[in-house]
């Protein structure tokens, strides 16, 4: 008899402690995600605005997409290999199943492709007209655009709450373009002339592209079966693909003159990586985080890229902007909260 409490004993504290190192490892995870999505976010847009304003020979965005959706492909390619243990006939009749064999299903991903290849086209124009640190306040936008897309597609609800932060976001942003448009101060390693508003118009559209095809691909998501690694290998096909057109349409002589890889060095390839590997990166924040922290690391990562600017670009910092980039930082943190039960909903059908 003693014996057996002893065994259940045994199995008890082992089972606290898997559950005890589980909770562990989550957190941990948790806190490395976050600290890389910030990093993520912060160097992403620091070393596009740096790479497109520096003297030398300027690579082609176009093509530079084109080599971050091909990045993303063989990524999510190599995943489902894995999820396969290896096997390449089990992954070859996967994709075949899935992709060729259901060509409606698949090619309800060529919309919100086509779209994810001009939002990312539009970011390179932005970035190269608008100081990395009015960029990234602006390219909060995102959020209200996202937000009323989902109430209008997916039938989703905001809260009053909800409703005020995008009206504080709104205002932050139009405060810190007022301060751009007026005194665009910030100094570059090239004489390249830039235009603060094709930049804005660049960053609103971009806002807009990205919010529809984020709203769709997540309607798509939670109406099929398929993974979110299938789906951003049917995502990458198109991108791929729409993106070389792009390529060709835009600097197709240039680039036959000069090659695709023009331009090119290190600095390049960790701007495609980043852009690559950030959306993976979202989803292990989503796993292992929640929309809260994710707006909080949204927010620090504003507060660093305008650090950053100030000592790599001599960025000068105004009264506007800080009080426009505190609103869009409350408005991003605000947002991000849970939606209490006495609020008061709309949108919802």
């Amino acid at each position: 008899m003693d014996d057996k409490k002893s065994a259940v004993t045994e199995v008890q504290i082992e089972d606290k402690s898997d559950n005890k190192m589980n909770a562990n490892y989550g957190s941990k995870m948790k806190y490395i995600s976050l600290i890389c999505l910030i990093i993520q976010n912060a160097t992403l847009i620091l070393t596009m605005r740096y790479a497109r304003t520096r003297e030398g020979n300027r690579f082609f965005a176009t093509t530079a997409v084109v080599a971050s959706e091909t990045l993303k492909l063989i990524t999510c390619l190599l995943i489902i290999l894995f999820q396969c243990k290896g096997n390449v006939v089990m992954w070859a009749g996967f994709l075949y199943e899935t992709i060729i064999k259901q060509p409606g299903d698949t090619l309800k991903l060529a919309i919100p492709s086509l779209i994810y290849m001009i939002q990312n086209n539009l970011l390179y124009v932005a970035v190269s007209n608008l100081p990395a640190a009015v960029f990234q306040v602006t390219y909060q936008l995102k959020i209200i655009t996202t937000a009323l897309f989902s109430v209008g597609m997916l039938g989703k609800s905001l809260s009053r709450l909800q409703w005020v932060s995008m009206v504080i976001l709104f205002t932050g942003v139009a405060i810190v373009q007022v301060q751009t448009q007026a005194s665009n101060k910030e100094t570059v390693g090239t004489s390249i002339e830039q235009n603060a508003v094709m930049g804005l118009v660049a960053v609103v559209v971009s806002c807009v592209s990205s919010g529809f095809a984020g709203v769709y691909f997540e309607k798509i998501l939670k109406g099929s079966k398929g993974s979110v690694w299938l789906r951003n290998i049917q995502l990458g096909m198109f991108g791929v693909l729409s993106g070389l057109f792009g390529v060709w349409s835009k600097d197709g002589s240039d680039v036959f003159e000069k090659g695709f890889f023009y331009g090119y060095d290190p600095l390049v390839w960790v701007i495609i990586c980043n852009q690559a590997f950030g959306g993976l990166l979202v989803a292990v924040v989503i796993k292992y985080a929640d929309n809260i922290l994710k707006g909080f690391a949204t927010s620090v990562s504003i507060i660093v890229s305008t650090v950053a600017a100030v000592f790599l670009f001599h960025f000068h910092v105004t009264l506007l902007f800080v009080i426009g980039a505190a609103l869009v930082i409350s408005a991003v943190y605000i947002y991000s909260l849970p939606k209490r039960n006495e609020n008061v909903v709309i949108g919802a059908k």
